[in-house]
């Protein structure tokens, strides 16, 4: 009877042993896309990798000539499993660059895939709310809002603060989408809207790749859910917006909502 009992506790002591020493693996996935981050990126990463819950890390990396890669590198050697790089061979876009990451993350068991900004714009603490809007609240596509209640952005001029917040009211009227903040970056998306979206069918590439995603995941019936946060404008490093970016989302928005009219929500994507 003691020798039974006795190895008992020997096999109890080599499952805890083994357990202890492998590799956390996380249900959840941020996708941070960079282009001349060098300035942000380790802080980034750094601070994702402090909170309370055990994320794991994708830098799409669309071959930053100020060495970005280079710094992420380095840190992969110090996180190991947790921190991941897809290397792209130029600038692209930043829609191809998520749609590079959301097939990256859906070769793995990844249940919350997440995007985020580089530049510190999105605090990194939200996280942890916009994964418990999906993983306990029952949201399929948890937003971090920048309007739903009120306007809470620091540090952009006033003309970007009134473009960016009318600009959402226009998608709302001409869609019917009801989300207060249509070009939020800020996301988590359970792994099954994604597995449904056919990315060779997404259209566009700037602010409208925002757009566009959010609606075709309403449209497909999915649950979205806006979580209030404060969006700081970046202190470091420049901003990618451009007057072709805007143009893209103005008329991407007409696009969007003309295409569905005529081919049906299912049929639209």
């Amino acid at each position: 009877m003691c020798q039974a009992v006795r190895a008992m506790h020997i096999g109890i002591l080599i499952v805890f042993c083994v357990f202890k020493f492998l590799p956390v693996l996380s249900d959840s996935l941020v996708i941070i896309p960079t282009y001349n981050e060098k300035e942000n990126i380790e802080a980034i990463i750094r601070k994702v990798f402090s909170l309370n819950f055990p994320f794991e890390v994708l830098i799409v990396d669309d071959n930053s000539p100020d060495g970005t890669q280079d710094i992420v590198k380095d840190l992969m050697k110090e996180y190991g499993d947790r921190l991941h790089l897809l290397a792209r061979p130029g600038k692209q876009g930043l829609g191809t660059a998520y749609i590079a990451g959301f097939r990256w993350a859906l070769q793995h068991p990844y249940e919350y895939i997440f995007e985020m900004d580089a530049d510190f714009s999105h605090n990194p603490d939200d996280l942890i709310r916009l994964r418990t809007a999906c993983a306990e609240g029952g949201a399929d596509l948890a937003v971090g809002s920048r309007y739903v209640t009120g306007v809470n952005v620091v540090n952009w001029p006033m003309g970007r603060v009134i473009l960016s917040y009318f600009a959402s009211k226009y998608v709302k009227f001409i869609t019917g989408m009801p989300i207060s903040d249509a070009t939020a970056g800020f996301k988590c998306y359970r792994r099954k809207v994604l597995e449904t979206i056919h990315f060779g069918r997404i259209k566009f590439v700037g602010y409208a790749f925002q757009i566009e995603m959010k609606f075709k995941a309403w449209k497909y019936g999915f649950k979205l859910v806006e979580v209030p946060i404060i969006f700081t404008d970046r202190t470091l490093g420049q901003s990618k917006m451009s007057k072709r970016i805007v143009k893209e989302a103005a008329l991407g928005v007409l696009q969007l909502k003309i295409s569905s009219v005529l081919r049906g929500s299912k049929a639209y994507n």
